[in-house]
Parts: structure tokens; sequence; C-alpha cells
């Protein structure tokens, strides 16, 4: 379900120096990394803050979720950055070229047959994450959900990526590792989250 719309969440968008309206520039030629889907933004704030040295650009489809992680970067001054309010699937011309790590991190599961092609792994956002890349592929991805992980094993070597890192129990290994919300809440109820690092 989607939440609702924050309390000033236009005004929050609108004042916010984080949002990228147009080209994407740093002020560095360091990696870039991007999360599709970042939801609230635990994920790639603390990832920003903890890696100064490396890029980073949020994506969220929900203009509602992402303001709550603008909120959240009011109080902060970082460089290494932004966040973009869009759907992955409009952004081929913006990122081409530019990416060293796509994290996938707890996307929808699109649990019916019908809808695989919907979900982040299957064959076609592959091709597309192919455009984005800008030297070697790699994609690191965490879930809860059984299912999307062996789907997604699944399409990323057939597509001809090699799995790096596997785990079925993120939490019970030494992989750093840095918490989204989702995370937070499915690790209090005991669920094991699956993660892998893939690349090509």
């Amino acid at each position: 379900m989607r939440m609702r719309n924050p309390k000033y969440k236009d005004e929050i968008i609108k004042k916010s120096n984080y949002l990228v309206n147009g080209d994407i520039n740093f002020s560095n030629d360091f990696p870039l990394h991007i999360e599709i889907g970042m939801g609230k933004g635990n994920f790639i704030i603390n990832m920003a803050l903890n890696n100064p040295h490396i890029n980073f650009i949020g994506i969220e489809k929900y203009s509602s979720v992402a303001s709550v992680a603008l909120k959240k970067l009011e109080e902060q001054d970082l460089s290494n950055l932004k966040i973009i309010i869009d759907d992955i699937q409009n952004l081929e011309e913006k990122l081409k070229n530019k990416v060293d790590v796509i994290y996938l991190n707890f996307s929808d599961p699109w649990p019916k047959k019908r809808h695989a092609k919907r979900r982040l792994t299957s064959k076609n956002f592959l091709e597309l994450y192919e455009k984005f890349f800008k030297d070697k592929n790699t994609i690191i991805q965490k879930t809860d959900n059984d299912s999307l992980f062996e789907y997604s094993l699944n399409e990323l070597t057939e597509f001809g990526y090699h799995i790096d890192e596997l785990s079925y129990d993120l939490h019970n290994t030494k992989i750093e590792n840095v918490l989204t919300e989702y995370e937070e809440k499915f690790s209090k109820l005991g669920i094991k989250i699956k993660y892998l690092k893939a690349t090509k």
C-alpha cells in the first residue's frame, strides 16, 4: 500500500538541494553507486555518510516516499549524494555509461507469474542496466523474499553475471552491511535476509 503524502511534501521537495532536476553533476569524478527504490532513504544516506569518496544517487518513483528521505537530509551537508524522483525506466539518458554499482534493496517481488517482467532483476531490466554501467557491471541485492531471490539468481546467471558473494542469512556473515528500513523491520521478526553480489 502506498503511503499517504507527508505534510509539507511539496515544500520539502521544492527547497531541497539534493534533488536532481536536470543533468547529474557532482564536483568530482568518484565512482557512482545508485539505489533503485530507495524508500525513505536510510540506506543511501548512511552509505553516503560512511563512504565520502563514492557518489550516490537514490532513485524513488513516489514523491511521497522520496520527500521523507529529503526531509532527513535537511540537517545533512553531503556533497556525494543526490536524489532522483522518477521511474528508473525513464532514466536511460541521464544515467548512460555513468554507473559503477546498482543496489536493489527489498524490491517489490511481483509474485504473480504474469508480472515477472516488472521484477527489477528480470531480463528487460538487466538489459536497461547494461546501458547505465560505465565499465564493470556490479549489482548488489538484498531481499526477504525467497522466491524473488531464486528468480534473481537464475536471471543474473543466465544474463552472464557471476555471483561473487551469496548468503541466505546476511546478518550471520561478516559481509559489510548498512540496514534499510525494511531490513530492520524484518530482522526484528526473525526473517533471514538474502544477499547477493553479482558482477559481469
